[in-house]
């Protein structure tokens, strides 16, 4: 099953099956942001909305893209505020996006269903002003040495195909993309005692 197809699928269950990885992302996101103010945001894998809902409340304008139609419809679904827009779209191309035009982008457990990080980070670059931030949250790559998948319960198991990057790869894709690294944080959800961190996030600067 390709990626899009099988978040479309999983996009039926994803808000109300049990997933930790989820409910600490949309903690880091809200720890990281919920502070901030921003003219223009762009939000790389919307998926169900989980995170578009703080962004329209810290920015004037949210351009939020996902490839899913299924999760797209979701996200719809639920957020109505007039600053959000939402658009199919594959990150993996040139994004529909004017250069200059965000002050912030965010990406949230979506890269690692992405082979190539440096056209992304190059995007990224593209698309946002100076000074802009580049927010990213994502699988720690230690879970992934261990076979952690995002994956998914129907009759049987469904595993998303995913690709390994490890912390220096979001790093050195950033410089090559003349993005600074202003922080990067490694977290554990309550329940991960004595275990790897679940999730690592970084801010980079234009």
């Amino acid at each position: 099953m390709k990626i899009h197809e099988a978040y479309t699928d999983w996009s039926t269950t994803y808000d109300s099956d049990r997933n930790l990885t989820r409910d600490l992302d949309q903690t880091v996101s809200h720890e990281t942001l919920a502070h901030l103010h921003f003219e223009s945001v762009l939000e790389l894998g919307c998926g169900t909305g989980k995170n578009t809902g703080l962004l329209a409340t810290i920015s004037e304008r949210v351009h939020a893209l996902d490839f899913s139609s299924g999760m797209i419809e979701k996200a719809k679904a639920k957020l109505k505020q007039p600053n959000i827009n939402f658009e199919i779209a594959d990150i993996t191309r040139r994004w529909p996006c004017e250069d200059r035009s965000h002050d912030l982008v965010a990406c949230n457990l979506v890269l690692e269903h992405v082979r190539d990080l440096s056209f992304v980070f190059s995007e990224a670059a593209r698309v946002m002003v100076k000074a802009g931030r580049f927010f990213v949250c994502e699988l720690h790559p230690y879970r992934q040495y261990g076979g952690t998948v995002a994956r998914f319960q129907r009759d049987e198991t469904t595993e998303i195909q995913a690709f390994v990057h490890h912390l220096t790869d979001f790093t050195d894709a950033a410089l090559a993309s003349g993005l600074s690294l202003v922080s990067v944080k490694e977290w554990w959800h309550e329940a991960d005692r004595d275990k790897p961190p679940r999730l690592v996030s970084f801010v980079f600067e234009k």
